[in-house]
């Protein structure tokens, strides 16, 4: 989906499009209707706090915008922009609603959160243009909002050509393109490599996905070890053996963020922490709505040297409270050393659940609960 938070504000504020608009800040932010029938709405310039941006449309990303970019910063490079705060029932329910239309054409679907999924087309017997725009153009009447489409042989792919020619755009790749359509990109281009990995290749003297294929398996291993590292050289070959999947259990539901810069535990820590409660906020919000709960809650911090460390408790009882699920990851986070910057921070909550199942496993015995 296209800006889909922002797209769905404009849904609402019509008026604001065309304008740099920023989703983000608290309920304060809300537009104030005036006596003649107007609306006021808040402008960036005016933010003070320590938030970050949610997500804002293209014209307040061609000022230099970004999710997860401190909201202070987002003011100075665009204090005209108008601030929105976020409603996320107005983005799932728009998210069920754009889910739906694409499985009414292609039911084949994995879903990759609240505004992207993965579609199995193989077994549909239709030109691949057409089909795109039959799948925008019953999106579109369903929601009202545009989505860019991109169709490959494989999940990797699929994922650079969707970006490609947003918004609204549709873009068609066969394995025969890879060499003049997709090496000449940068290697940022490939979901996974981050802006870390990606200046060190450049120090490294690879800068295009094409220079990447090129480079020696081993020497890529041994500059970023073996899983990244060989990870490095098939994707830059375009490969990828992933399938769509589209009805398994999940073994545990996460969220993370990598920040726009690294962020230190001390220096950060209200920034820090504010992305911390959010990340367990929204996983709690993705266990309810799936209808989960779950015992294990871990973390996931990756540094400035993206050396990866993971943390997890196992709670009495399951649960979806995002305040348990915060003050769980708090535990955890306390058995981490914070001693250098941070570059990606995550929450994830295991060993889940159905609620439904819940009521069928037996009460234990009194012996039970001695022998306990």
């Amino acid at each position: 989906m296209d800006a889909f938070y922002a797209s769905v504000e404009l849904l609402r504020y019509p008026e604001l499009k065309g304008y740099p608009v920023v989703i983000g800040g608290r309920s304060r932010h809300h537009p104030v209707q005036s006596e003649d029938g107007s609306r006021e709405f808040a402008l960036l310039r005016d933010y003070v706090g320590r938030g970050v941006v949610t997500t804002s449309t293209y014209e307040a990303r061609a000022l230099g915008v970004f999710s997860a970019m401190g909201m202070m910063k987002a003011a100075k490079l665009a204090p005209d922009a108008f601030l929105l705060p976020a409603d996320f029932d107005a983005y799932r329910h728009y998210s069920r609603l754009f889910k739906k239309a694409v499985a009414s054409i292609a039911p084949l679907i994995e879903d990759r959160g609240i505004d992207e999924i993965y579609i199995d087309l193989t077994a549909i017997d239709e030109d691949s243009r057409t089909l795109a725009n039959r799948i925008k153009a019953a999106v579109r009447a369903a929601t009202g909002l545009s989505c860019s489409i991109g169709i490959a042989p494989n999940k990797l792919l699929a994922k650079i050509c969707s970006e490609l020619d947003k918004p609204d755009g549709i873009t068609l790749l066969q394995l025969s393109d890879l060499e003049h359509k997709i090496w000449p990109m940068g290697v940022r281009k490939i979901n996974g490599i981050g802006p870390k990995a990606g200046a060190k290749l450049e120090t490294l003297g690879i800068q295009t996905i094409g220079e990447l294929a090129a480079a020696d398996p081993g020497w890529l291993v041994q500059q970023f070890g073996r899983s990244y590292g060989e990870w490095l050289h098939r994707v830059a070959q375009g490969r990828d053996d992933r399938p769509v999947v589209t009805s398994s259990e999940p073994k545990s539901i996460s969220r993370e963020t990598t920040f726009e810069r690294d962020l230190h535990a001390k220096l950060d820590r209200d920034n820090l922490s504010e992305i911390f409660t959010n990340l367990c906020i929204r996983v709690a919000g993705d266990l309810q709505r799936k209808a989960y709960v779950g015992r294990t809650v871990g973390i996931k911090l990756r540094y400035e040297d993206f050396r990866t460390v993971t943390r997890d408790i196992t709670l009495d009882t399951a649960t979806d409270d995002p305040a348990e699920i915060r003050r769980a990851a708090g535990e955890c986070l306390k058995r981490v050393m914070l001693d250098r910057r941070i570059r990606l921070l995550g929450v994830r909550v295991g060993t889940l659940l159905k609620k439904s199942e819940i009521a069928q496993i037996p009460a234990p015995t009194q012996a039970e609960l001695l022998l306990g």
